[in-house]
């Protein structure tokens, strides 16, 4: 075990956190996509709306119980992308977002800021997602030596563990933090690995290892096939990570990965295009992008709501104005790619729907400096000799479990 995860407590890593403001199911769809970018992370936590009672105070229970959830990116587009928003986009706009989040208070869990890393990251390799942590005063930043003392307490597990040598600290009440209850920040996944990275020498000698010597790499991912309509993503988001690869079988029965649909490629597009593409387009098309200059042929025409052409939209329908879709528009694209299909000189294809992968062979320290590079929640791991195929994915969770993970007891030499 890395001494790092002993000798550090969550206090440590919340310095310059803003304070959380709590964003509530009551508000809007409109004002959940400007939330979203206007946060730090691809997701916003979803709370119900506090009850005002003279007098009373909130529990730390009754907090956890004001928890919705989580509404990430692709929640909402899979939304939008339904018949009926598609048909009334304003009003699906208006829509309170209590009726697109998917509830689960798991995802949260509130935390003391002395609680020890080690601790921390238990937590959250069991799928919380955000640590609600206290704001305090005085806090003074990275533990001076160790932090397994803090306001003057023994943490956690510290008393039952004869192998931890307990080092004397002068504590003045002036060093004491004062927390603030009122007021708190949240610790996300990302926050934990940026931490880590800092700290690299101290998890010597995993950060050069393999992923695939660490057991990081996850097989269990979520795929669709490049040919199959792309709202098949919506219409089961898996919740860790929020990501589909998107696929092409090969005759011997591999995957060989040309993009994704996942909540961190969404994170800031034009969240109204995306969800026509995604209600129209095969999934192929919706990864790498059909271009303005297509036939009608290959992308149907948006018409009015009640199905009938623009004559009838006078009975009834609501007549939606023709629109051709872009990669830019929701911005996958850089540039202006000339190929127009999704299958043909796909290395001509450069930008956000570029899927993020790396190799068996690829080290831990190199991983997580691509997914703190490129704000993602995942990568996407494909075979050491050949860079397409896809074999599974490292996210948040595995990271988390392979530097915590005790190490192998040496083999005995044979006698």
């Amino acid at each position: 075990m890395a001494s790092v995860f002993l000798y550090h407590v969550v206090g440590d890593l919340t310095v310059g956190k803003p304070e959380m403001v709590e964003f509530t199911d009551n508000e809007t769809v409109e004002a959940a996509i400007r939330a979203i970018g206007e946060s730090t992370d691809y997701g916003i936590a979803v709370w119900k709306r506090r009850s005002v009672h003279k007098g009373l105070i909130e529990t730390a229970e009754m907090r956890h119980q004001r928890f919705v959830g989580i509404l990430n990116p692709l929640d909402i587009v899979a939304f939008l992308a339904r018949d009926d928003c598609l048909n009334d986009q304003e009003k699906a706009l208006r829509t309170p977002v209590s009726e697109v989040i998917v509830p689960d208070n798991t995802l949260l869990k509130e935390v003391d800021p002395g609680t020890r890393l080690i601790d921390a990251l238990e937590i959250m390799k069991h799928g919380v997602r955000r640590l609600l942590v206290p704001k305090s005063i005085g806090w003074r930043g990275m533990s001076k030596r160790f932090s397994i003392l803090y306001n003057g307490k023994w943490l956690k597990n510290i008393d039952s563990n004869p192998n931890i040598t307990i080092p004397s600290i002068n504590r003045s009440s002036s060093s004491t933090p004062t927390i603030i209850r009122d007021k708190y920040c949240c610790l996300s996944r990302e926050d934990v690995i940026r931490f880590l990275i800092g700290c690299l020498g101290a998890l010597a000698p995993l950060p050069l290892s393999s992923i695939s010597s660490l057991g990081a790499i996850n097989p269990d991912y979520c795929s669709i096939e490049a040919s199959a309509p792309a709202i098949e993503a919506a219409l089961k988001i898996p919740r860790e990570p929020s990501a589909f690869a998107v696929v092409d079988p090969t005759p011997d029965g591999q995957h060989k990965i040309i993009g994704e649909i996942s909540a961190s490629k969404l994170w800031k597009c034009d969240y109204l295009a995306a969800a026509w593409a995604l209600a129209n387009l095969s999934a192929g098309r919706f990864v790498t992008g059909v271009e303005d200059n297509l036939s009608s042929r290959c992308l149907p025409d948006l018409v009015a709501a009640g199905g009938g052409d623009g004559a009838n939209s006078a009975n009834g329908g609501r007549l939606i104005r023709q629109r051709t879709f872009s990669s830019r528009s929701i911005g996958f694209f850089n540039h202006n790619p000339s190929s127009q299909s999704f299958g043909v000189n796909r290395s001509m294809y450069r930008g956000r729907s570029v899927p993020l992968t790396c190799k068996t062979t690829s080290s831990l320290a190199a991983v997580m400096a691509q997914m703190l590079s490129h704000r993602a929640t995942h990568v996407w791991v494909t075979e050491a000799e050949n860079e397409e195929v896809l074999v599974g994915l490292v996210g948040y969770a595995d990271i988390l479990a392979a530097v915590t993970r005790p190490p192998a007891p040496p083999i005995p030499e044979a006698q």
